[in-house]
């Protein structure tokens, strides 16, 4: 594999919590990365202002937004979710979701984190994979267009899911 070109690498990227003037620039990103799912301009704004709710960007050498990430911590139970995860297609396959998704995890004070991620998603599902997640359940019609989402699960204390 080929080391990245100078300037362009993980390094020269940085994760910072997103804010209220980083709404527009989401917002169109989302519909980017998620052209049939993306979230509305009124839910990110919810997403931004929600008690717990951890909201981060990826911000690229130059200024760009390069990715974003939600979470919610549990609530009424032992479950974090990665509300939404993405990366600009201008700036993947260089690590950055995988470095996104640990400082999303690492903020949401959970047991376990969930997330659902397209049935047909398969490079999502390979990192979500290669970080710990595994399979729990399949929603049928769980997206807009009717394909299926795939719970998956990552338990931070070992224990195994006794609720599956």
């Amino acid at each position: 594999m080929n080391a990245p070109e100078a300037g362009s690498g993980p390094a020269d990227y940085h994760i910072e919590p997103a804010a209220l003037g980083d709404l527009r620039a989401v917002y169109r990103l989302e519909r980017v990365i998620f052209p049939l799912d993306a979230y509305s301009y009124f839910d990110l704004l919810l997403l931004l202002f929600w008690p717990g709710t951890v909201v981060l960007k990826y911000v690229a050498p130059d200024g760009a937004l390069a990715g974003f990430a939600a979470g919610a911590p549990p609530r009424h139970d032992r479950y974090g979710w990665i509300i939404t995860l993405g990366i600009s297609p201008d700036h993947q396959r260089r690590g950055l979701g995988r470095r996104l998704l640990a400082a999303c995890e690492s903020q949401l004070d959970a047991a376990c984190i969930r997330l659902t991620v397209r049935a047909s998603n398969m490079p999502a599902i390979r990192l979500y994979e290669a970080t710990g997640y595994q399979f729990v359940t399949r929603r049928p019609g769980y997206y807009r267009d009717g394909e299926a989402g795939l719970i998956m699960e990552k338990c931070l204390d070992d224990e195994p899911d006794q609720d599956r």
